[in-house]
């Protein structure tokens, strides 16, 4: 088969494009394959881990001292009560029998009910949970905006005036704690200027500009360490990246700058920032317990301090199970995500 030299844009001649439909299916099926094995890498890693953290929930609720029986009855029951009521709990087994129990319910989507409301346990988690991920999903988009645009600008602009500027915020907003970012936030936007609300929750029905005032504050309070250490990874990837020689190369064929950052810096620098983004998916999910508590928020980490606060242990473990399988979710897809992004993790696979 005779080909034909084209010259394309650039003024280079070289074969023409149309045979490489079957490389192109060779490439697509090389990424399904790397993209399934680091998957199964992740599930590898979270199975133990998901058995490992929920035995440990499991156990701390049934060590407790507190008998949850007599807790419900009062303390007019008889004893015939209390162990009338053990049975129906089923406290009167053996504690790997009922962790076995619990958790083969638990993944066919029955948590139990709560020992005082009666309320299904996956009930009342599922009317909390898209407030508690609202925010946290809100963080996290704040973060990756504000880091990432910050890393990239003192990266490019490294020893100049940003770039030390954006040392020393980032170095200050990491060692902000969350409550006192978001007490700060309330001052300025709640009550010195007005425009937005101090607390509360309105669901996305409501609106979607109502929804988002009240989610600001809170997904920002909660984001800003993330973001700082995002921006900070991002700019340290990113500056030893734009010495390498791909990119000198890149500049030298008169690459647009922007395409040399965006495109080729960015993708093989971003690694860090990715992976320390991922760290900080359990962080938003245990900082939301508190600054759901400063801004009144009816979310999972209200739920579950409620209800250890109560000794209903069924929603605390069933809320823990809910909040480990979010966090080991977020870490399979950030592993699959540098898989993506770093040529040299795609040829280990």
């Amino acid at each position: 088969m005779t080909t034909l030299n084209v010259r394309d844009t650039t003024g280079r001649t070289g074969p023409a494009a149309t045979p490489a439909g079957p490389a192109r299916t060779g490439r697509g099926g090389r990424a399904v394959a790397r993209t399934a094995a680091a998957l199964g890498r992740a599930l590898l890693i979270a199975v133990p881990v998901l058995l490992v953290s929920t035995f440990i929930t499991f156990m701390l609720g049934g060590l407790t001292d507190q008998d949850p029986a007599s807790v419900v009855l009062g303390d007019s029951a008889t004893p015939a009560d209390v162990a009338r009521m053990r049975e129906v709990f089923g406290l009167d087994r053996p504690l790997p029998e009922r962790y076995a129990l619990w958790l083969w319910d638990a993944l066919h989507g029955d948590l139990g009910s709560s020992w005082f409301t009666k309320i299904p346990v996956a009930q009342s988690i599922a009317e909390r949970l898209p407030v508690s991920l609202s925010v946290a999903a809100g963080a996290l988009l704040i973060a990756v905006v504000l880091g990432g645009v910050f890393g990239v600008l003192a990266a490019v602009r490294q020893g100049g005036r940003l770039d030390r500027a954006v040392t020393v915020v980032t170095s200050v907003l990491a060692t902000v704690p969350g409550f006192v970012a978001a007490i700060a936030l309330i001052t300025v936007f709640s009550l010195l200027v007005p425009v937005l609300p101090s607390g509360g929750w309105a669901s996305p029905s409501d609106g979607l500009l109502t929804w988002a005032s009240f989610l600001v504050l809170p997904s920002v309070s909660l984001s800003l360490d993330a973001a700082a250490d995002v921006a900070r990874q991002l700019r340290t990837g990113m500056a030893d990246t734009l010495h390498e020689n791909y990119v000198v190369g890149a500049q030298v064929r008169g690459l647009p700058a922007w395409r040399i950052v965006l495109v080729h810096a960015l993708r093989n620098g971003a690694g860090p920032a990715v992976a320390v983004l991922g760290m900080h998916v359990p962080r938003l999910i245990g900082g939301a317990v508190i600054v759901e508590t400063v801004f009144a928020l009816p979310g999972i980490g209200e739920l579950t301090k409620t209800a250890a606060l109560g000794g209903d242990v069924p929603v605390v473990q069933g809320a823990l199970l809910v909040t480990i399988g979010v966090v080991l979710i977020s870490s399979a897809l950030v592993n699959v995500l540098l898989v993506k992004l770093r040529p040299a993790a795609r040829r280990e696979v």
